[in-house]
């Protein structure tokens, strides 16, 4: 983490909601998939696939970004056990993030490399392991919505703001942020 960082840089902050709004298409996306055996099922794979595909690609790249430019430091007040669950929740959400992808096909003729022989027993648990894998990513992402809502209305100290996407005058004071100082 960045000590002299006070947000999260406009590419990090871009990255985020783009990718938060294809994340949650991809989610809507897969529950329509699993959902129905009509024919727009053929449809919603043809989606899901590639924007799997660009959402590993985008947070690769975002990866990178946190790498090169860190985060804003979390509150000095925040408990022990809350600074734990952020950093073990955006570790969990990387991960994801980047393991889903890899465990699907994209379309015919298009393929992400093969990191395991092709067996049909094994096609079946990667499967199974994406479709749980999907339910504990939405998991997560509601827990992390959770914990933005409750550092904007509740702690109100400052870190919904460094991903917010509206500019924030760094010159206030945190008193005129209307939030504790971090």
């Amino acid at each position: 983490m960045s000590a002299g960082l006070h947000r999260f840089t406009v590419l990090q902050r871009l990255l985020h909601w783009v990718m938060a709004v294809c994340i949650l298409a991809m989610l809507f996306i897969g529950v329509g998939m699993v959902s129905t055996v009509m024919p727009k099922y053929l449809t919603l794979v043809s989606i899901h696939k590639p924007l799997g595909a660009a959402i590993l690609v985008l947070a690769l790249i975002r990866l990178a970004v946190r790498l090169r430019y860190g985060a804003p430091p979390l509150p000095a007040d925040l408990p022990a056990p809350m600074k734990l669950a952020a950093i073990g929740s955006h570790y969990a959400l990387y991960a994801l993030m980047i393991a889903m992808p890899l465990l699907v096909v994209l379309y015919a003729g298009w393929h992400l490399p093969a990191i395991l022989p092709q067996s049909d027993s094994l096609h079946t648990l990667l499967w199974n392991a994406h479709f749980y894998l999907a339910f504990a990513f939405f998991a997560l992402i509601l827990l992390h919505v959770a914990a933005a809502l409750f550092h904007a209305l509740v702690r109100r100290d400052g870190v919904f703001q460094t991903m917010a996407s509206v500019a924030i005058d760094d010159q206030l004071t945190p008193a005129q942020r209307g939030h504790q100082p971090a």
